[in-house]
């Protein structure tokens, strides 16, 4: 048996006419559609009711078992009116006294209403999909349908609206920058916006930002000290950027003649080697204590800090070489105290951590109770 599904997504039927939901039968539609008609003539759901009866018909004249009801939703849309078909169907299909396998033929007025065909496909095969629009207003429904739906979506909406915004406000912006004498300021300042929101959503940064932003939210809430040593490991790598150029200067100005690049970067990393590892010191033992607090703690974990000190011993060492200010004895020792500070390390915590798994893995003996 095939069934001819009408579907009145916003319950244009029950809310201007006395009909109650679901209507069975051919005879019933027929008089549904007309009190709509009386009550709305220029409701669209009213072509689909009178659709669905010639559909009926035609079929009838043909021989062929079929059935047809209308099914509505409500007017909030959405969830709730896809439920409310999708139980009225339950209803029609209840009702139906055949011992045929039944097929749905559902007859819409537009793209709104299909898209309940999920809702009814879920009980009940469908074998296709008659949309009825009026001649002279076709394609204008699905096409104001498409343009809610664009402005609905936040993720398109933020896509298409505020690129096409910016756009917009290069005109206006334009003129305020002629009145200001500046117009090829403004009109940087907006195709740079305008670039970097283009590169921000092409690469997905905004949401890594969001993420970020709650990844914050959530370690501020639990209390967790990472946060407060990033915040201070940011604040001495600005120290240390400050340092290096500060250097820099400095050697420049005693310098006779021009400055190399080798000597450049060395000033630079000479003037910030120490912040800077005050910097990985601090975020590694900070990351430790988290790790410590939720019972994760490795003994490889404690290499961190070592790691850091021993590099930048290494690193100070060969700057201040460049720069002539130690000797290659001096530097010969910075680099062996530096390979062998991290070898130590990672051999202590090694042993250590061997050492503590084998005793946790060795459960004590109870004596047997007589």
């Amino acid at each position: 048996m095939l069934l001819v599904l009408c579907v009145d997504l916003d319950d244009d039927l029950g809310r201007k006419t006395d009909f109650t939901t679901p209507v069975i039968g051919r005879d019933a539609v027929e008089k549904a559609a007309v009190a709509l008609a009386t009550a709305d003539p220029e409701d669209s759901d009213v072509n689909v009711a009178f659709q669905g009866v010639h559909i009926y018909d035609d079929l009838t004249s043909r021989n062929e078992s079929v059935e047809v009801a209308i099914v509505t939703g409500n007017e909030d849309g959405d969830v709730d009116a896809n439920r409310e078909v999708g139980d009225e169907v339950d209803t029609v299909l209840a009702s139906l006294s055949t011992a045929e396998d039944v097929t749905a033929l559902v007859v819409t007025d537009g793209a709104q209403d299909e898209s309940v065909i999920p809702v009814i496909r879920s009980r009940v095969p469908i074998d296709g999909v008659r949309r009825v629009v009026v001649r002279q207003a076709q394609n204008l429904e699905s096409m104001y349908y498409t343009f809610k739906q664009v402005l609905n979506d936040p993720e398109t909406r933020g896509t298409v609206l505020i690129p096409l915004g910016i756009l917009l406000l290069i005109y206006p912006l334009a003129l305020i920058g002629t009145v200001l004498e500046m117009p090829g300021v403004v009109l940087g300042v907006t195709s740079t916006l305008l670039g970097l929101y283009l590169i921000s959503r092409g690469l997905g940064l905004g949401e890594r930002l969001d993420d970020a932003v709650e990844s914050a939210r959530r370690s501020l809430y639990a209390g967790r000290t990472t946060i407060l040593a990033y915040v201070v490991a940011t604040a001495l790598l600005v120290l240390g950027g400050v340092s290096g150029a500060n250097e820099l200067e400095r050697v420049q100005a005693e310098a006779a003649g021009e400055v190399g690049v080798p000597v450049m970067l060395s000033a630079l990393l000479y003037g910030s080697v120490q912040w800077f590892a005050a910097a990985g010191v601090t975020t590694s033992l900070g990351q430790i204590t988290d790790e410590y607090i939720a019972g994760r703690l490795e003994w490889r974990y404690l290499n961190a800090p070592f790691y850091v000190i021993s590099i930048a011993i290494v690193l100070y060492a060969v700057s201040a070489y460049f720069l002539d200010a130690v000797g290659l004895t001096f530097l010969a020792t910075a680099l062996t105290a530096g390979t062998l500070l991290g070898i130590v390390s990672t051999l202590a915590f090694a042993v250590a951590e061997s050492h503590f798994s084998e005793e946790e893995s060795e459960e004590p003996h109870r004596p047997d109770s007589a």
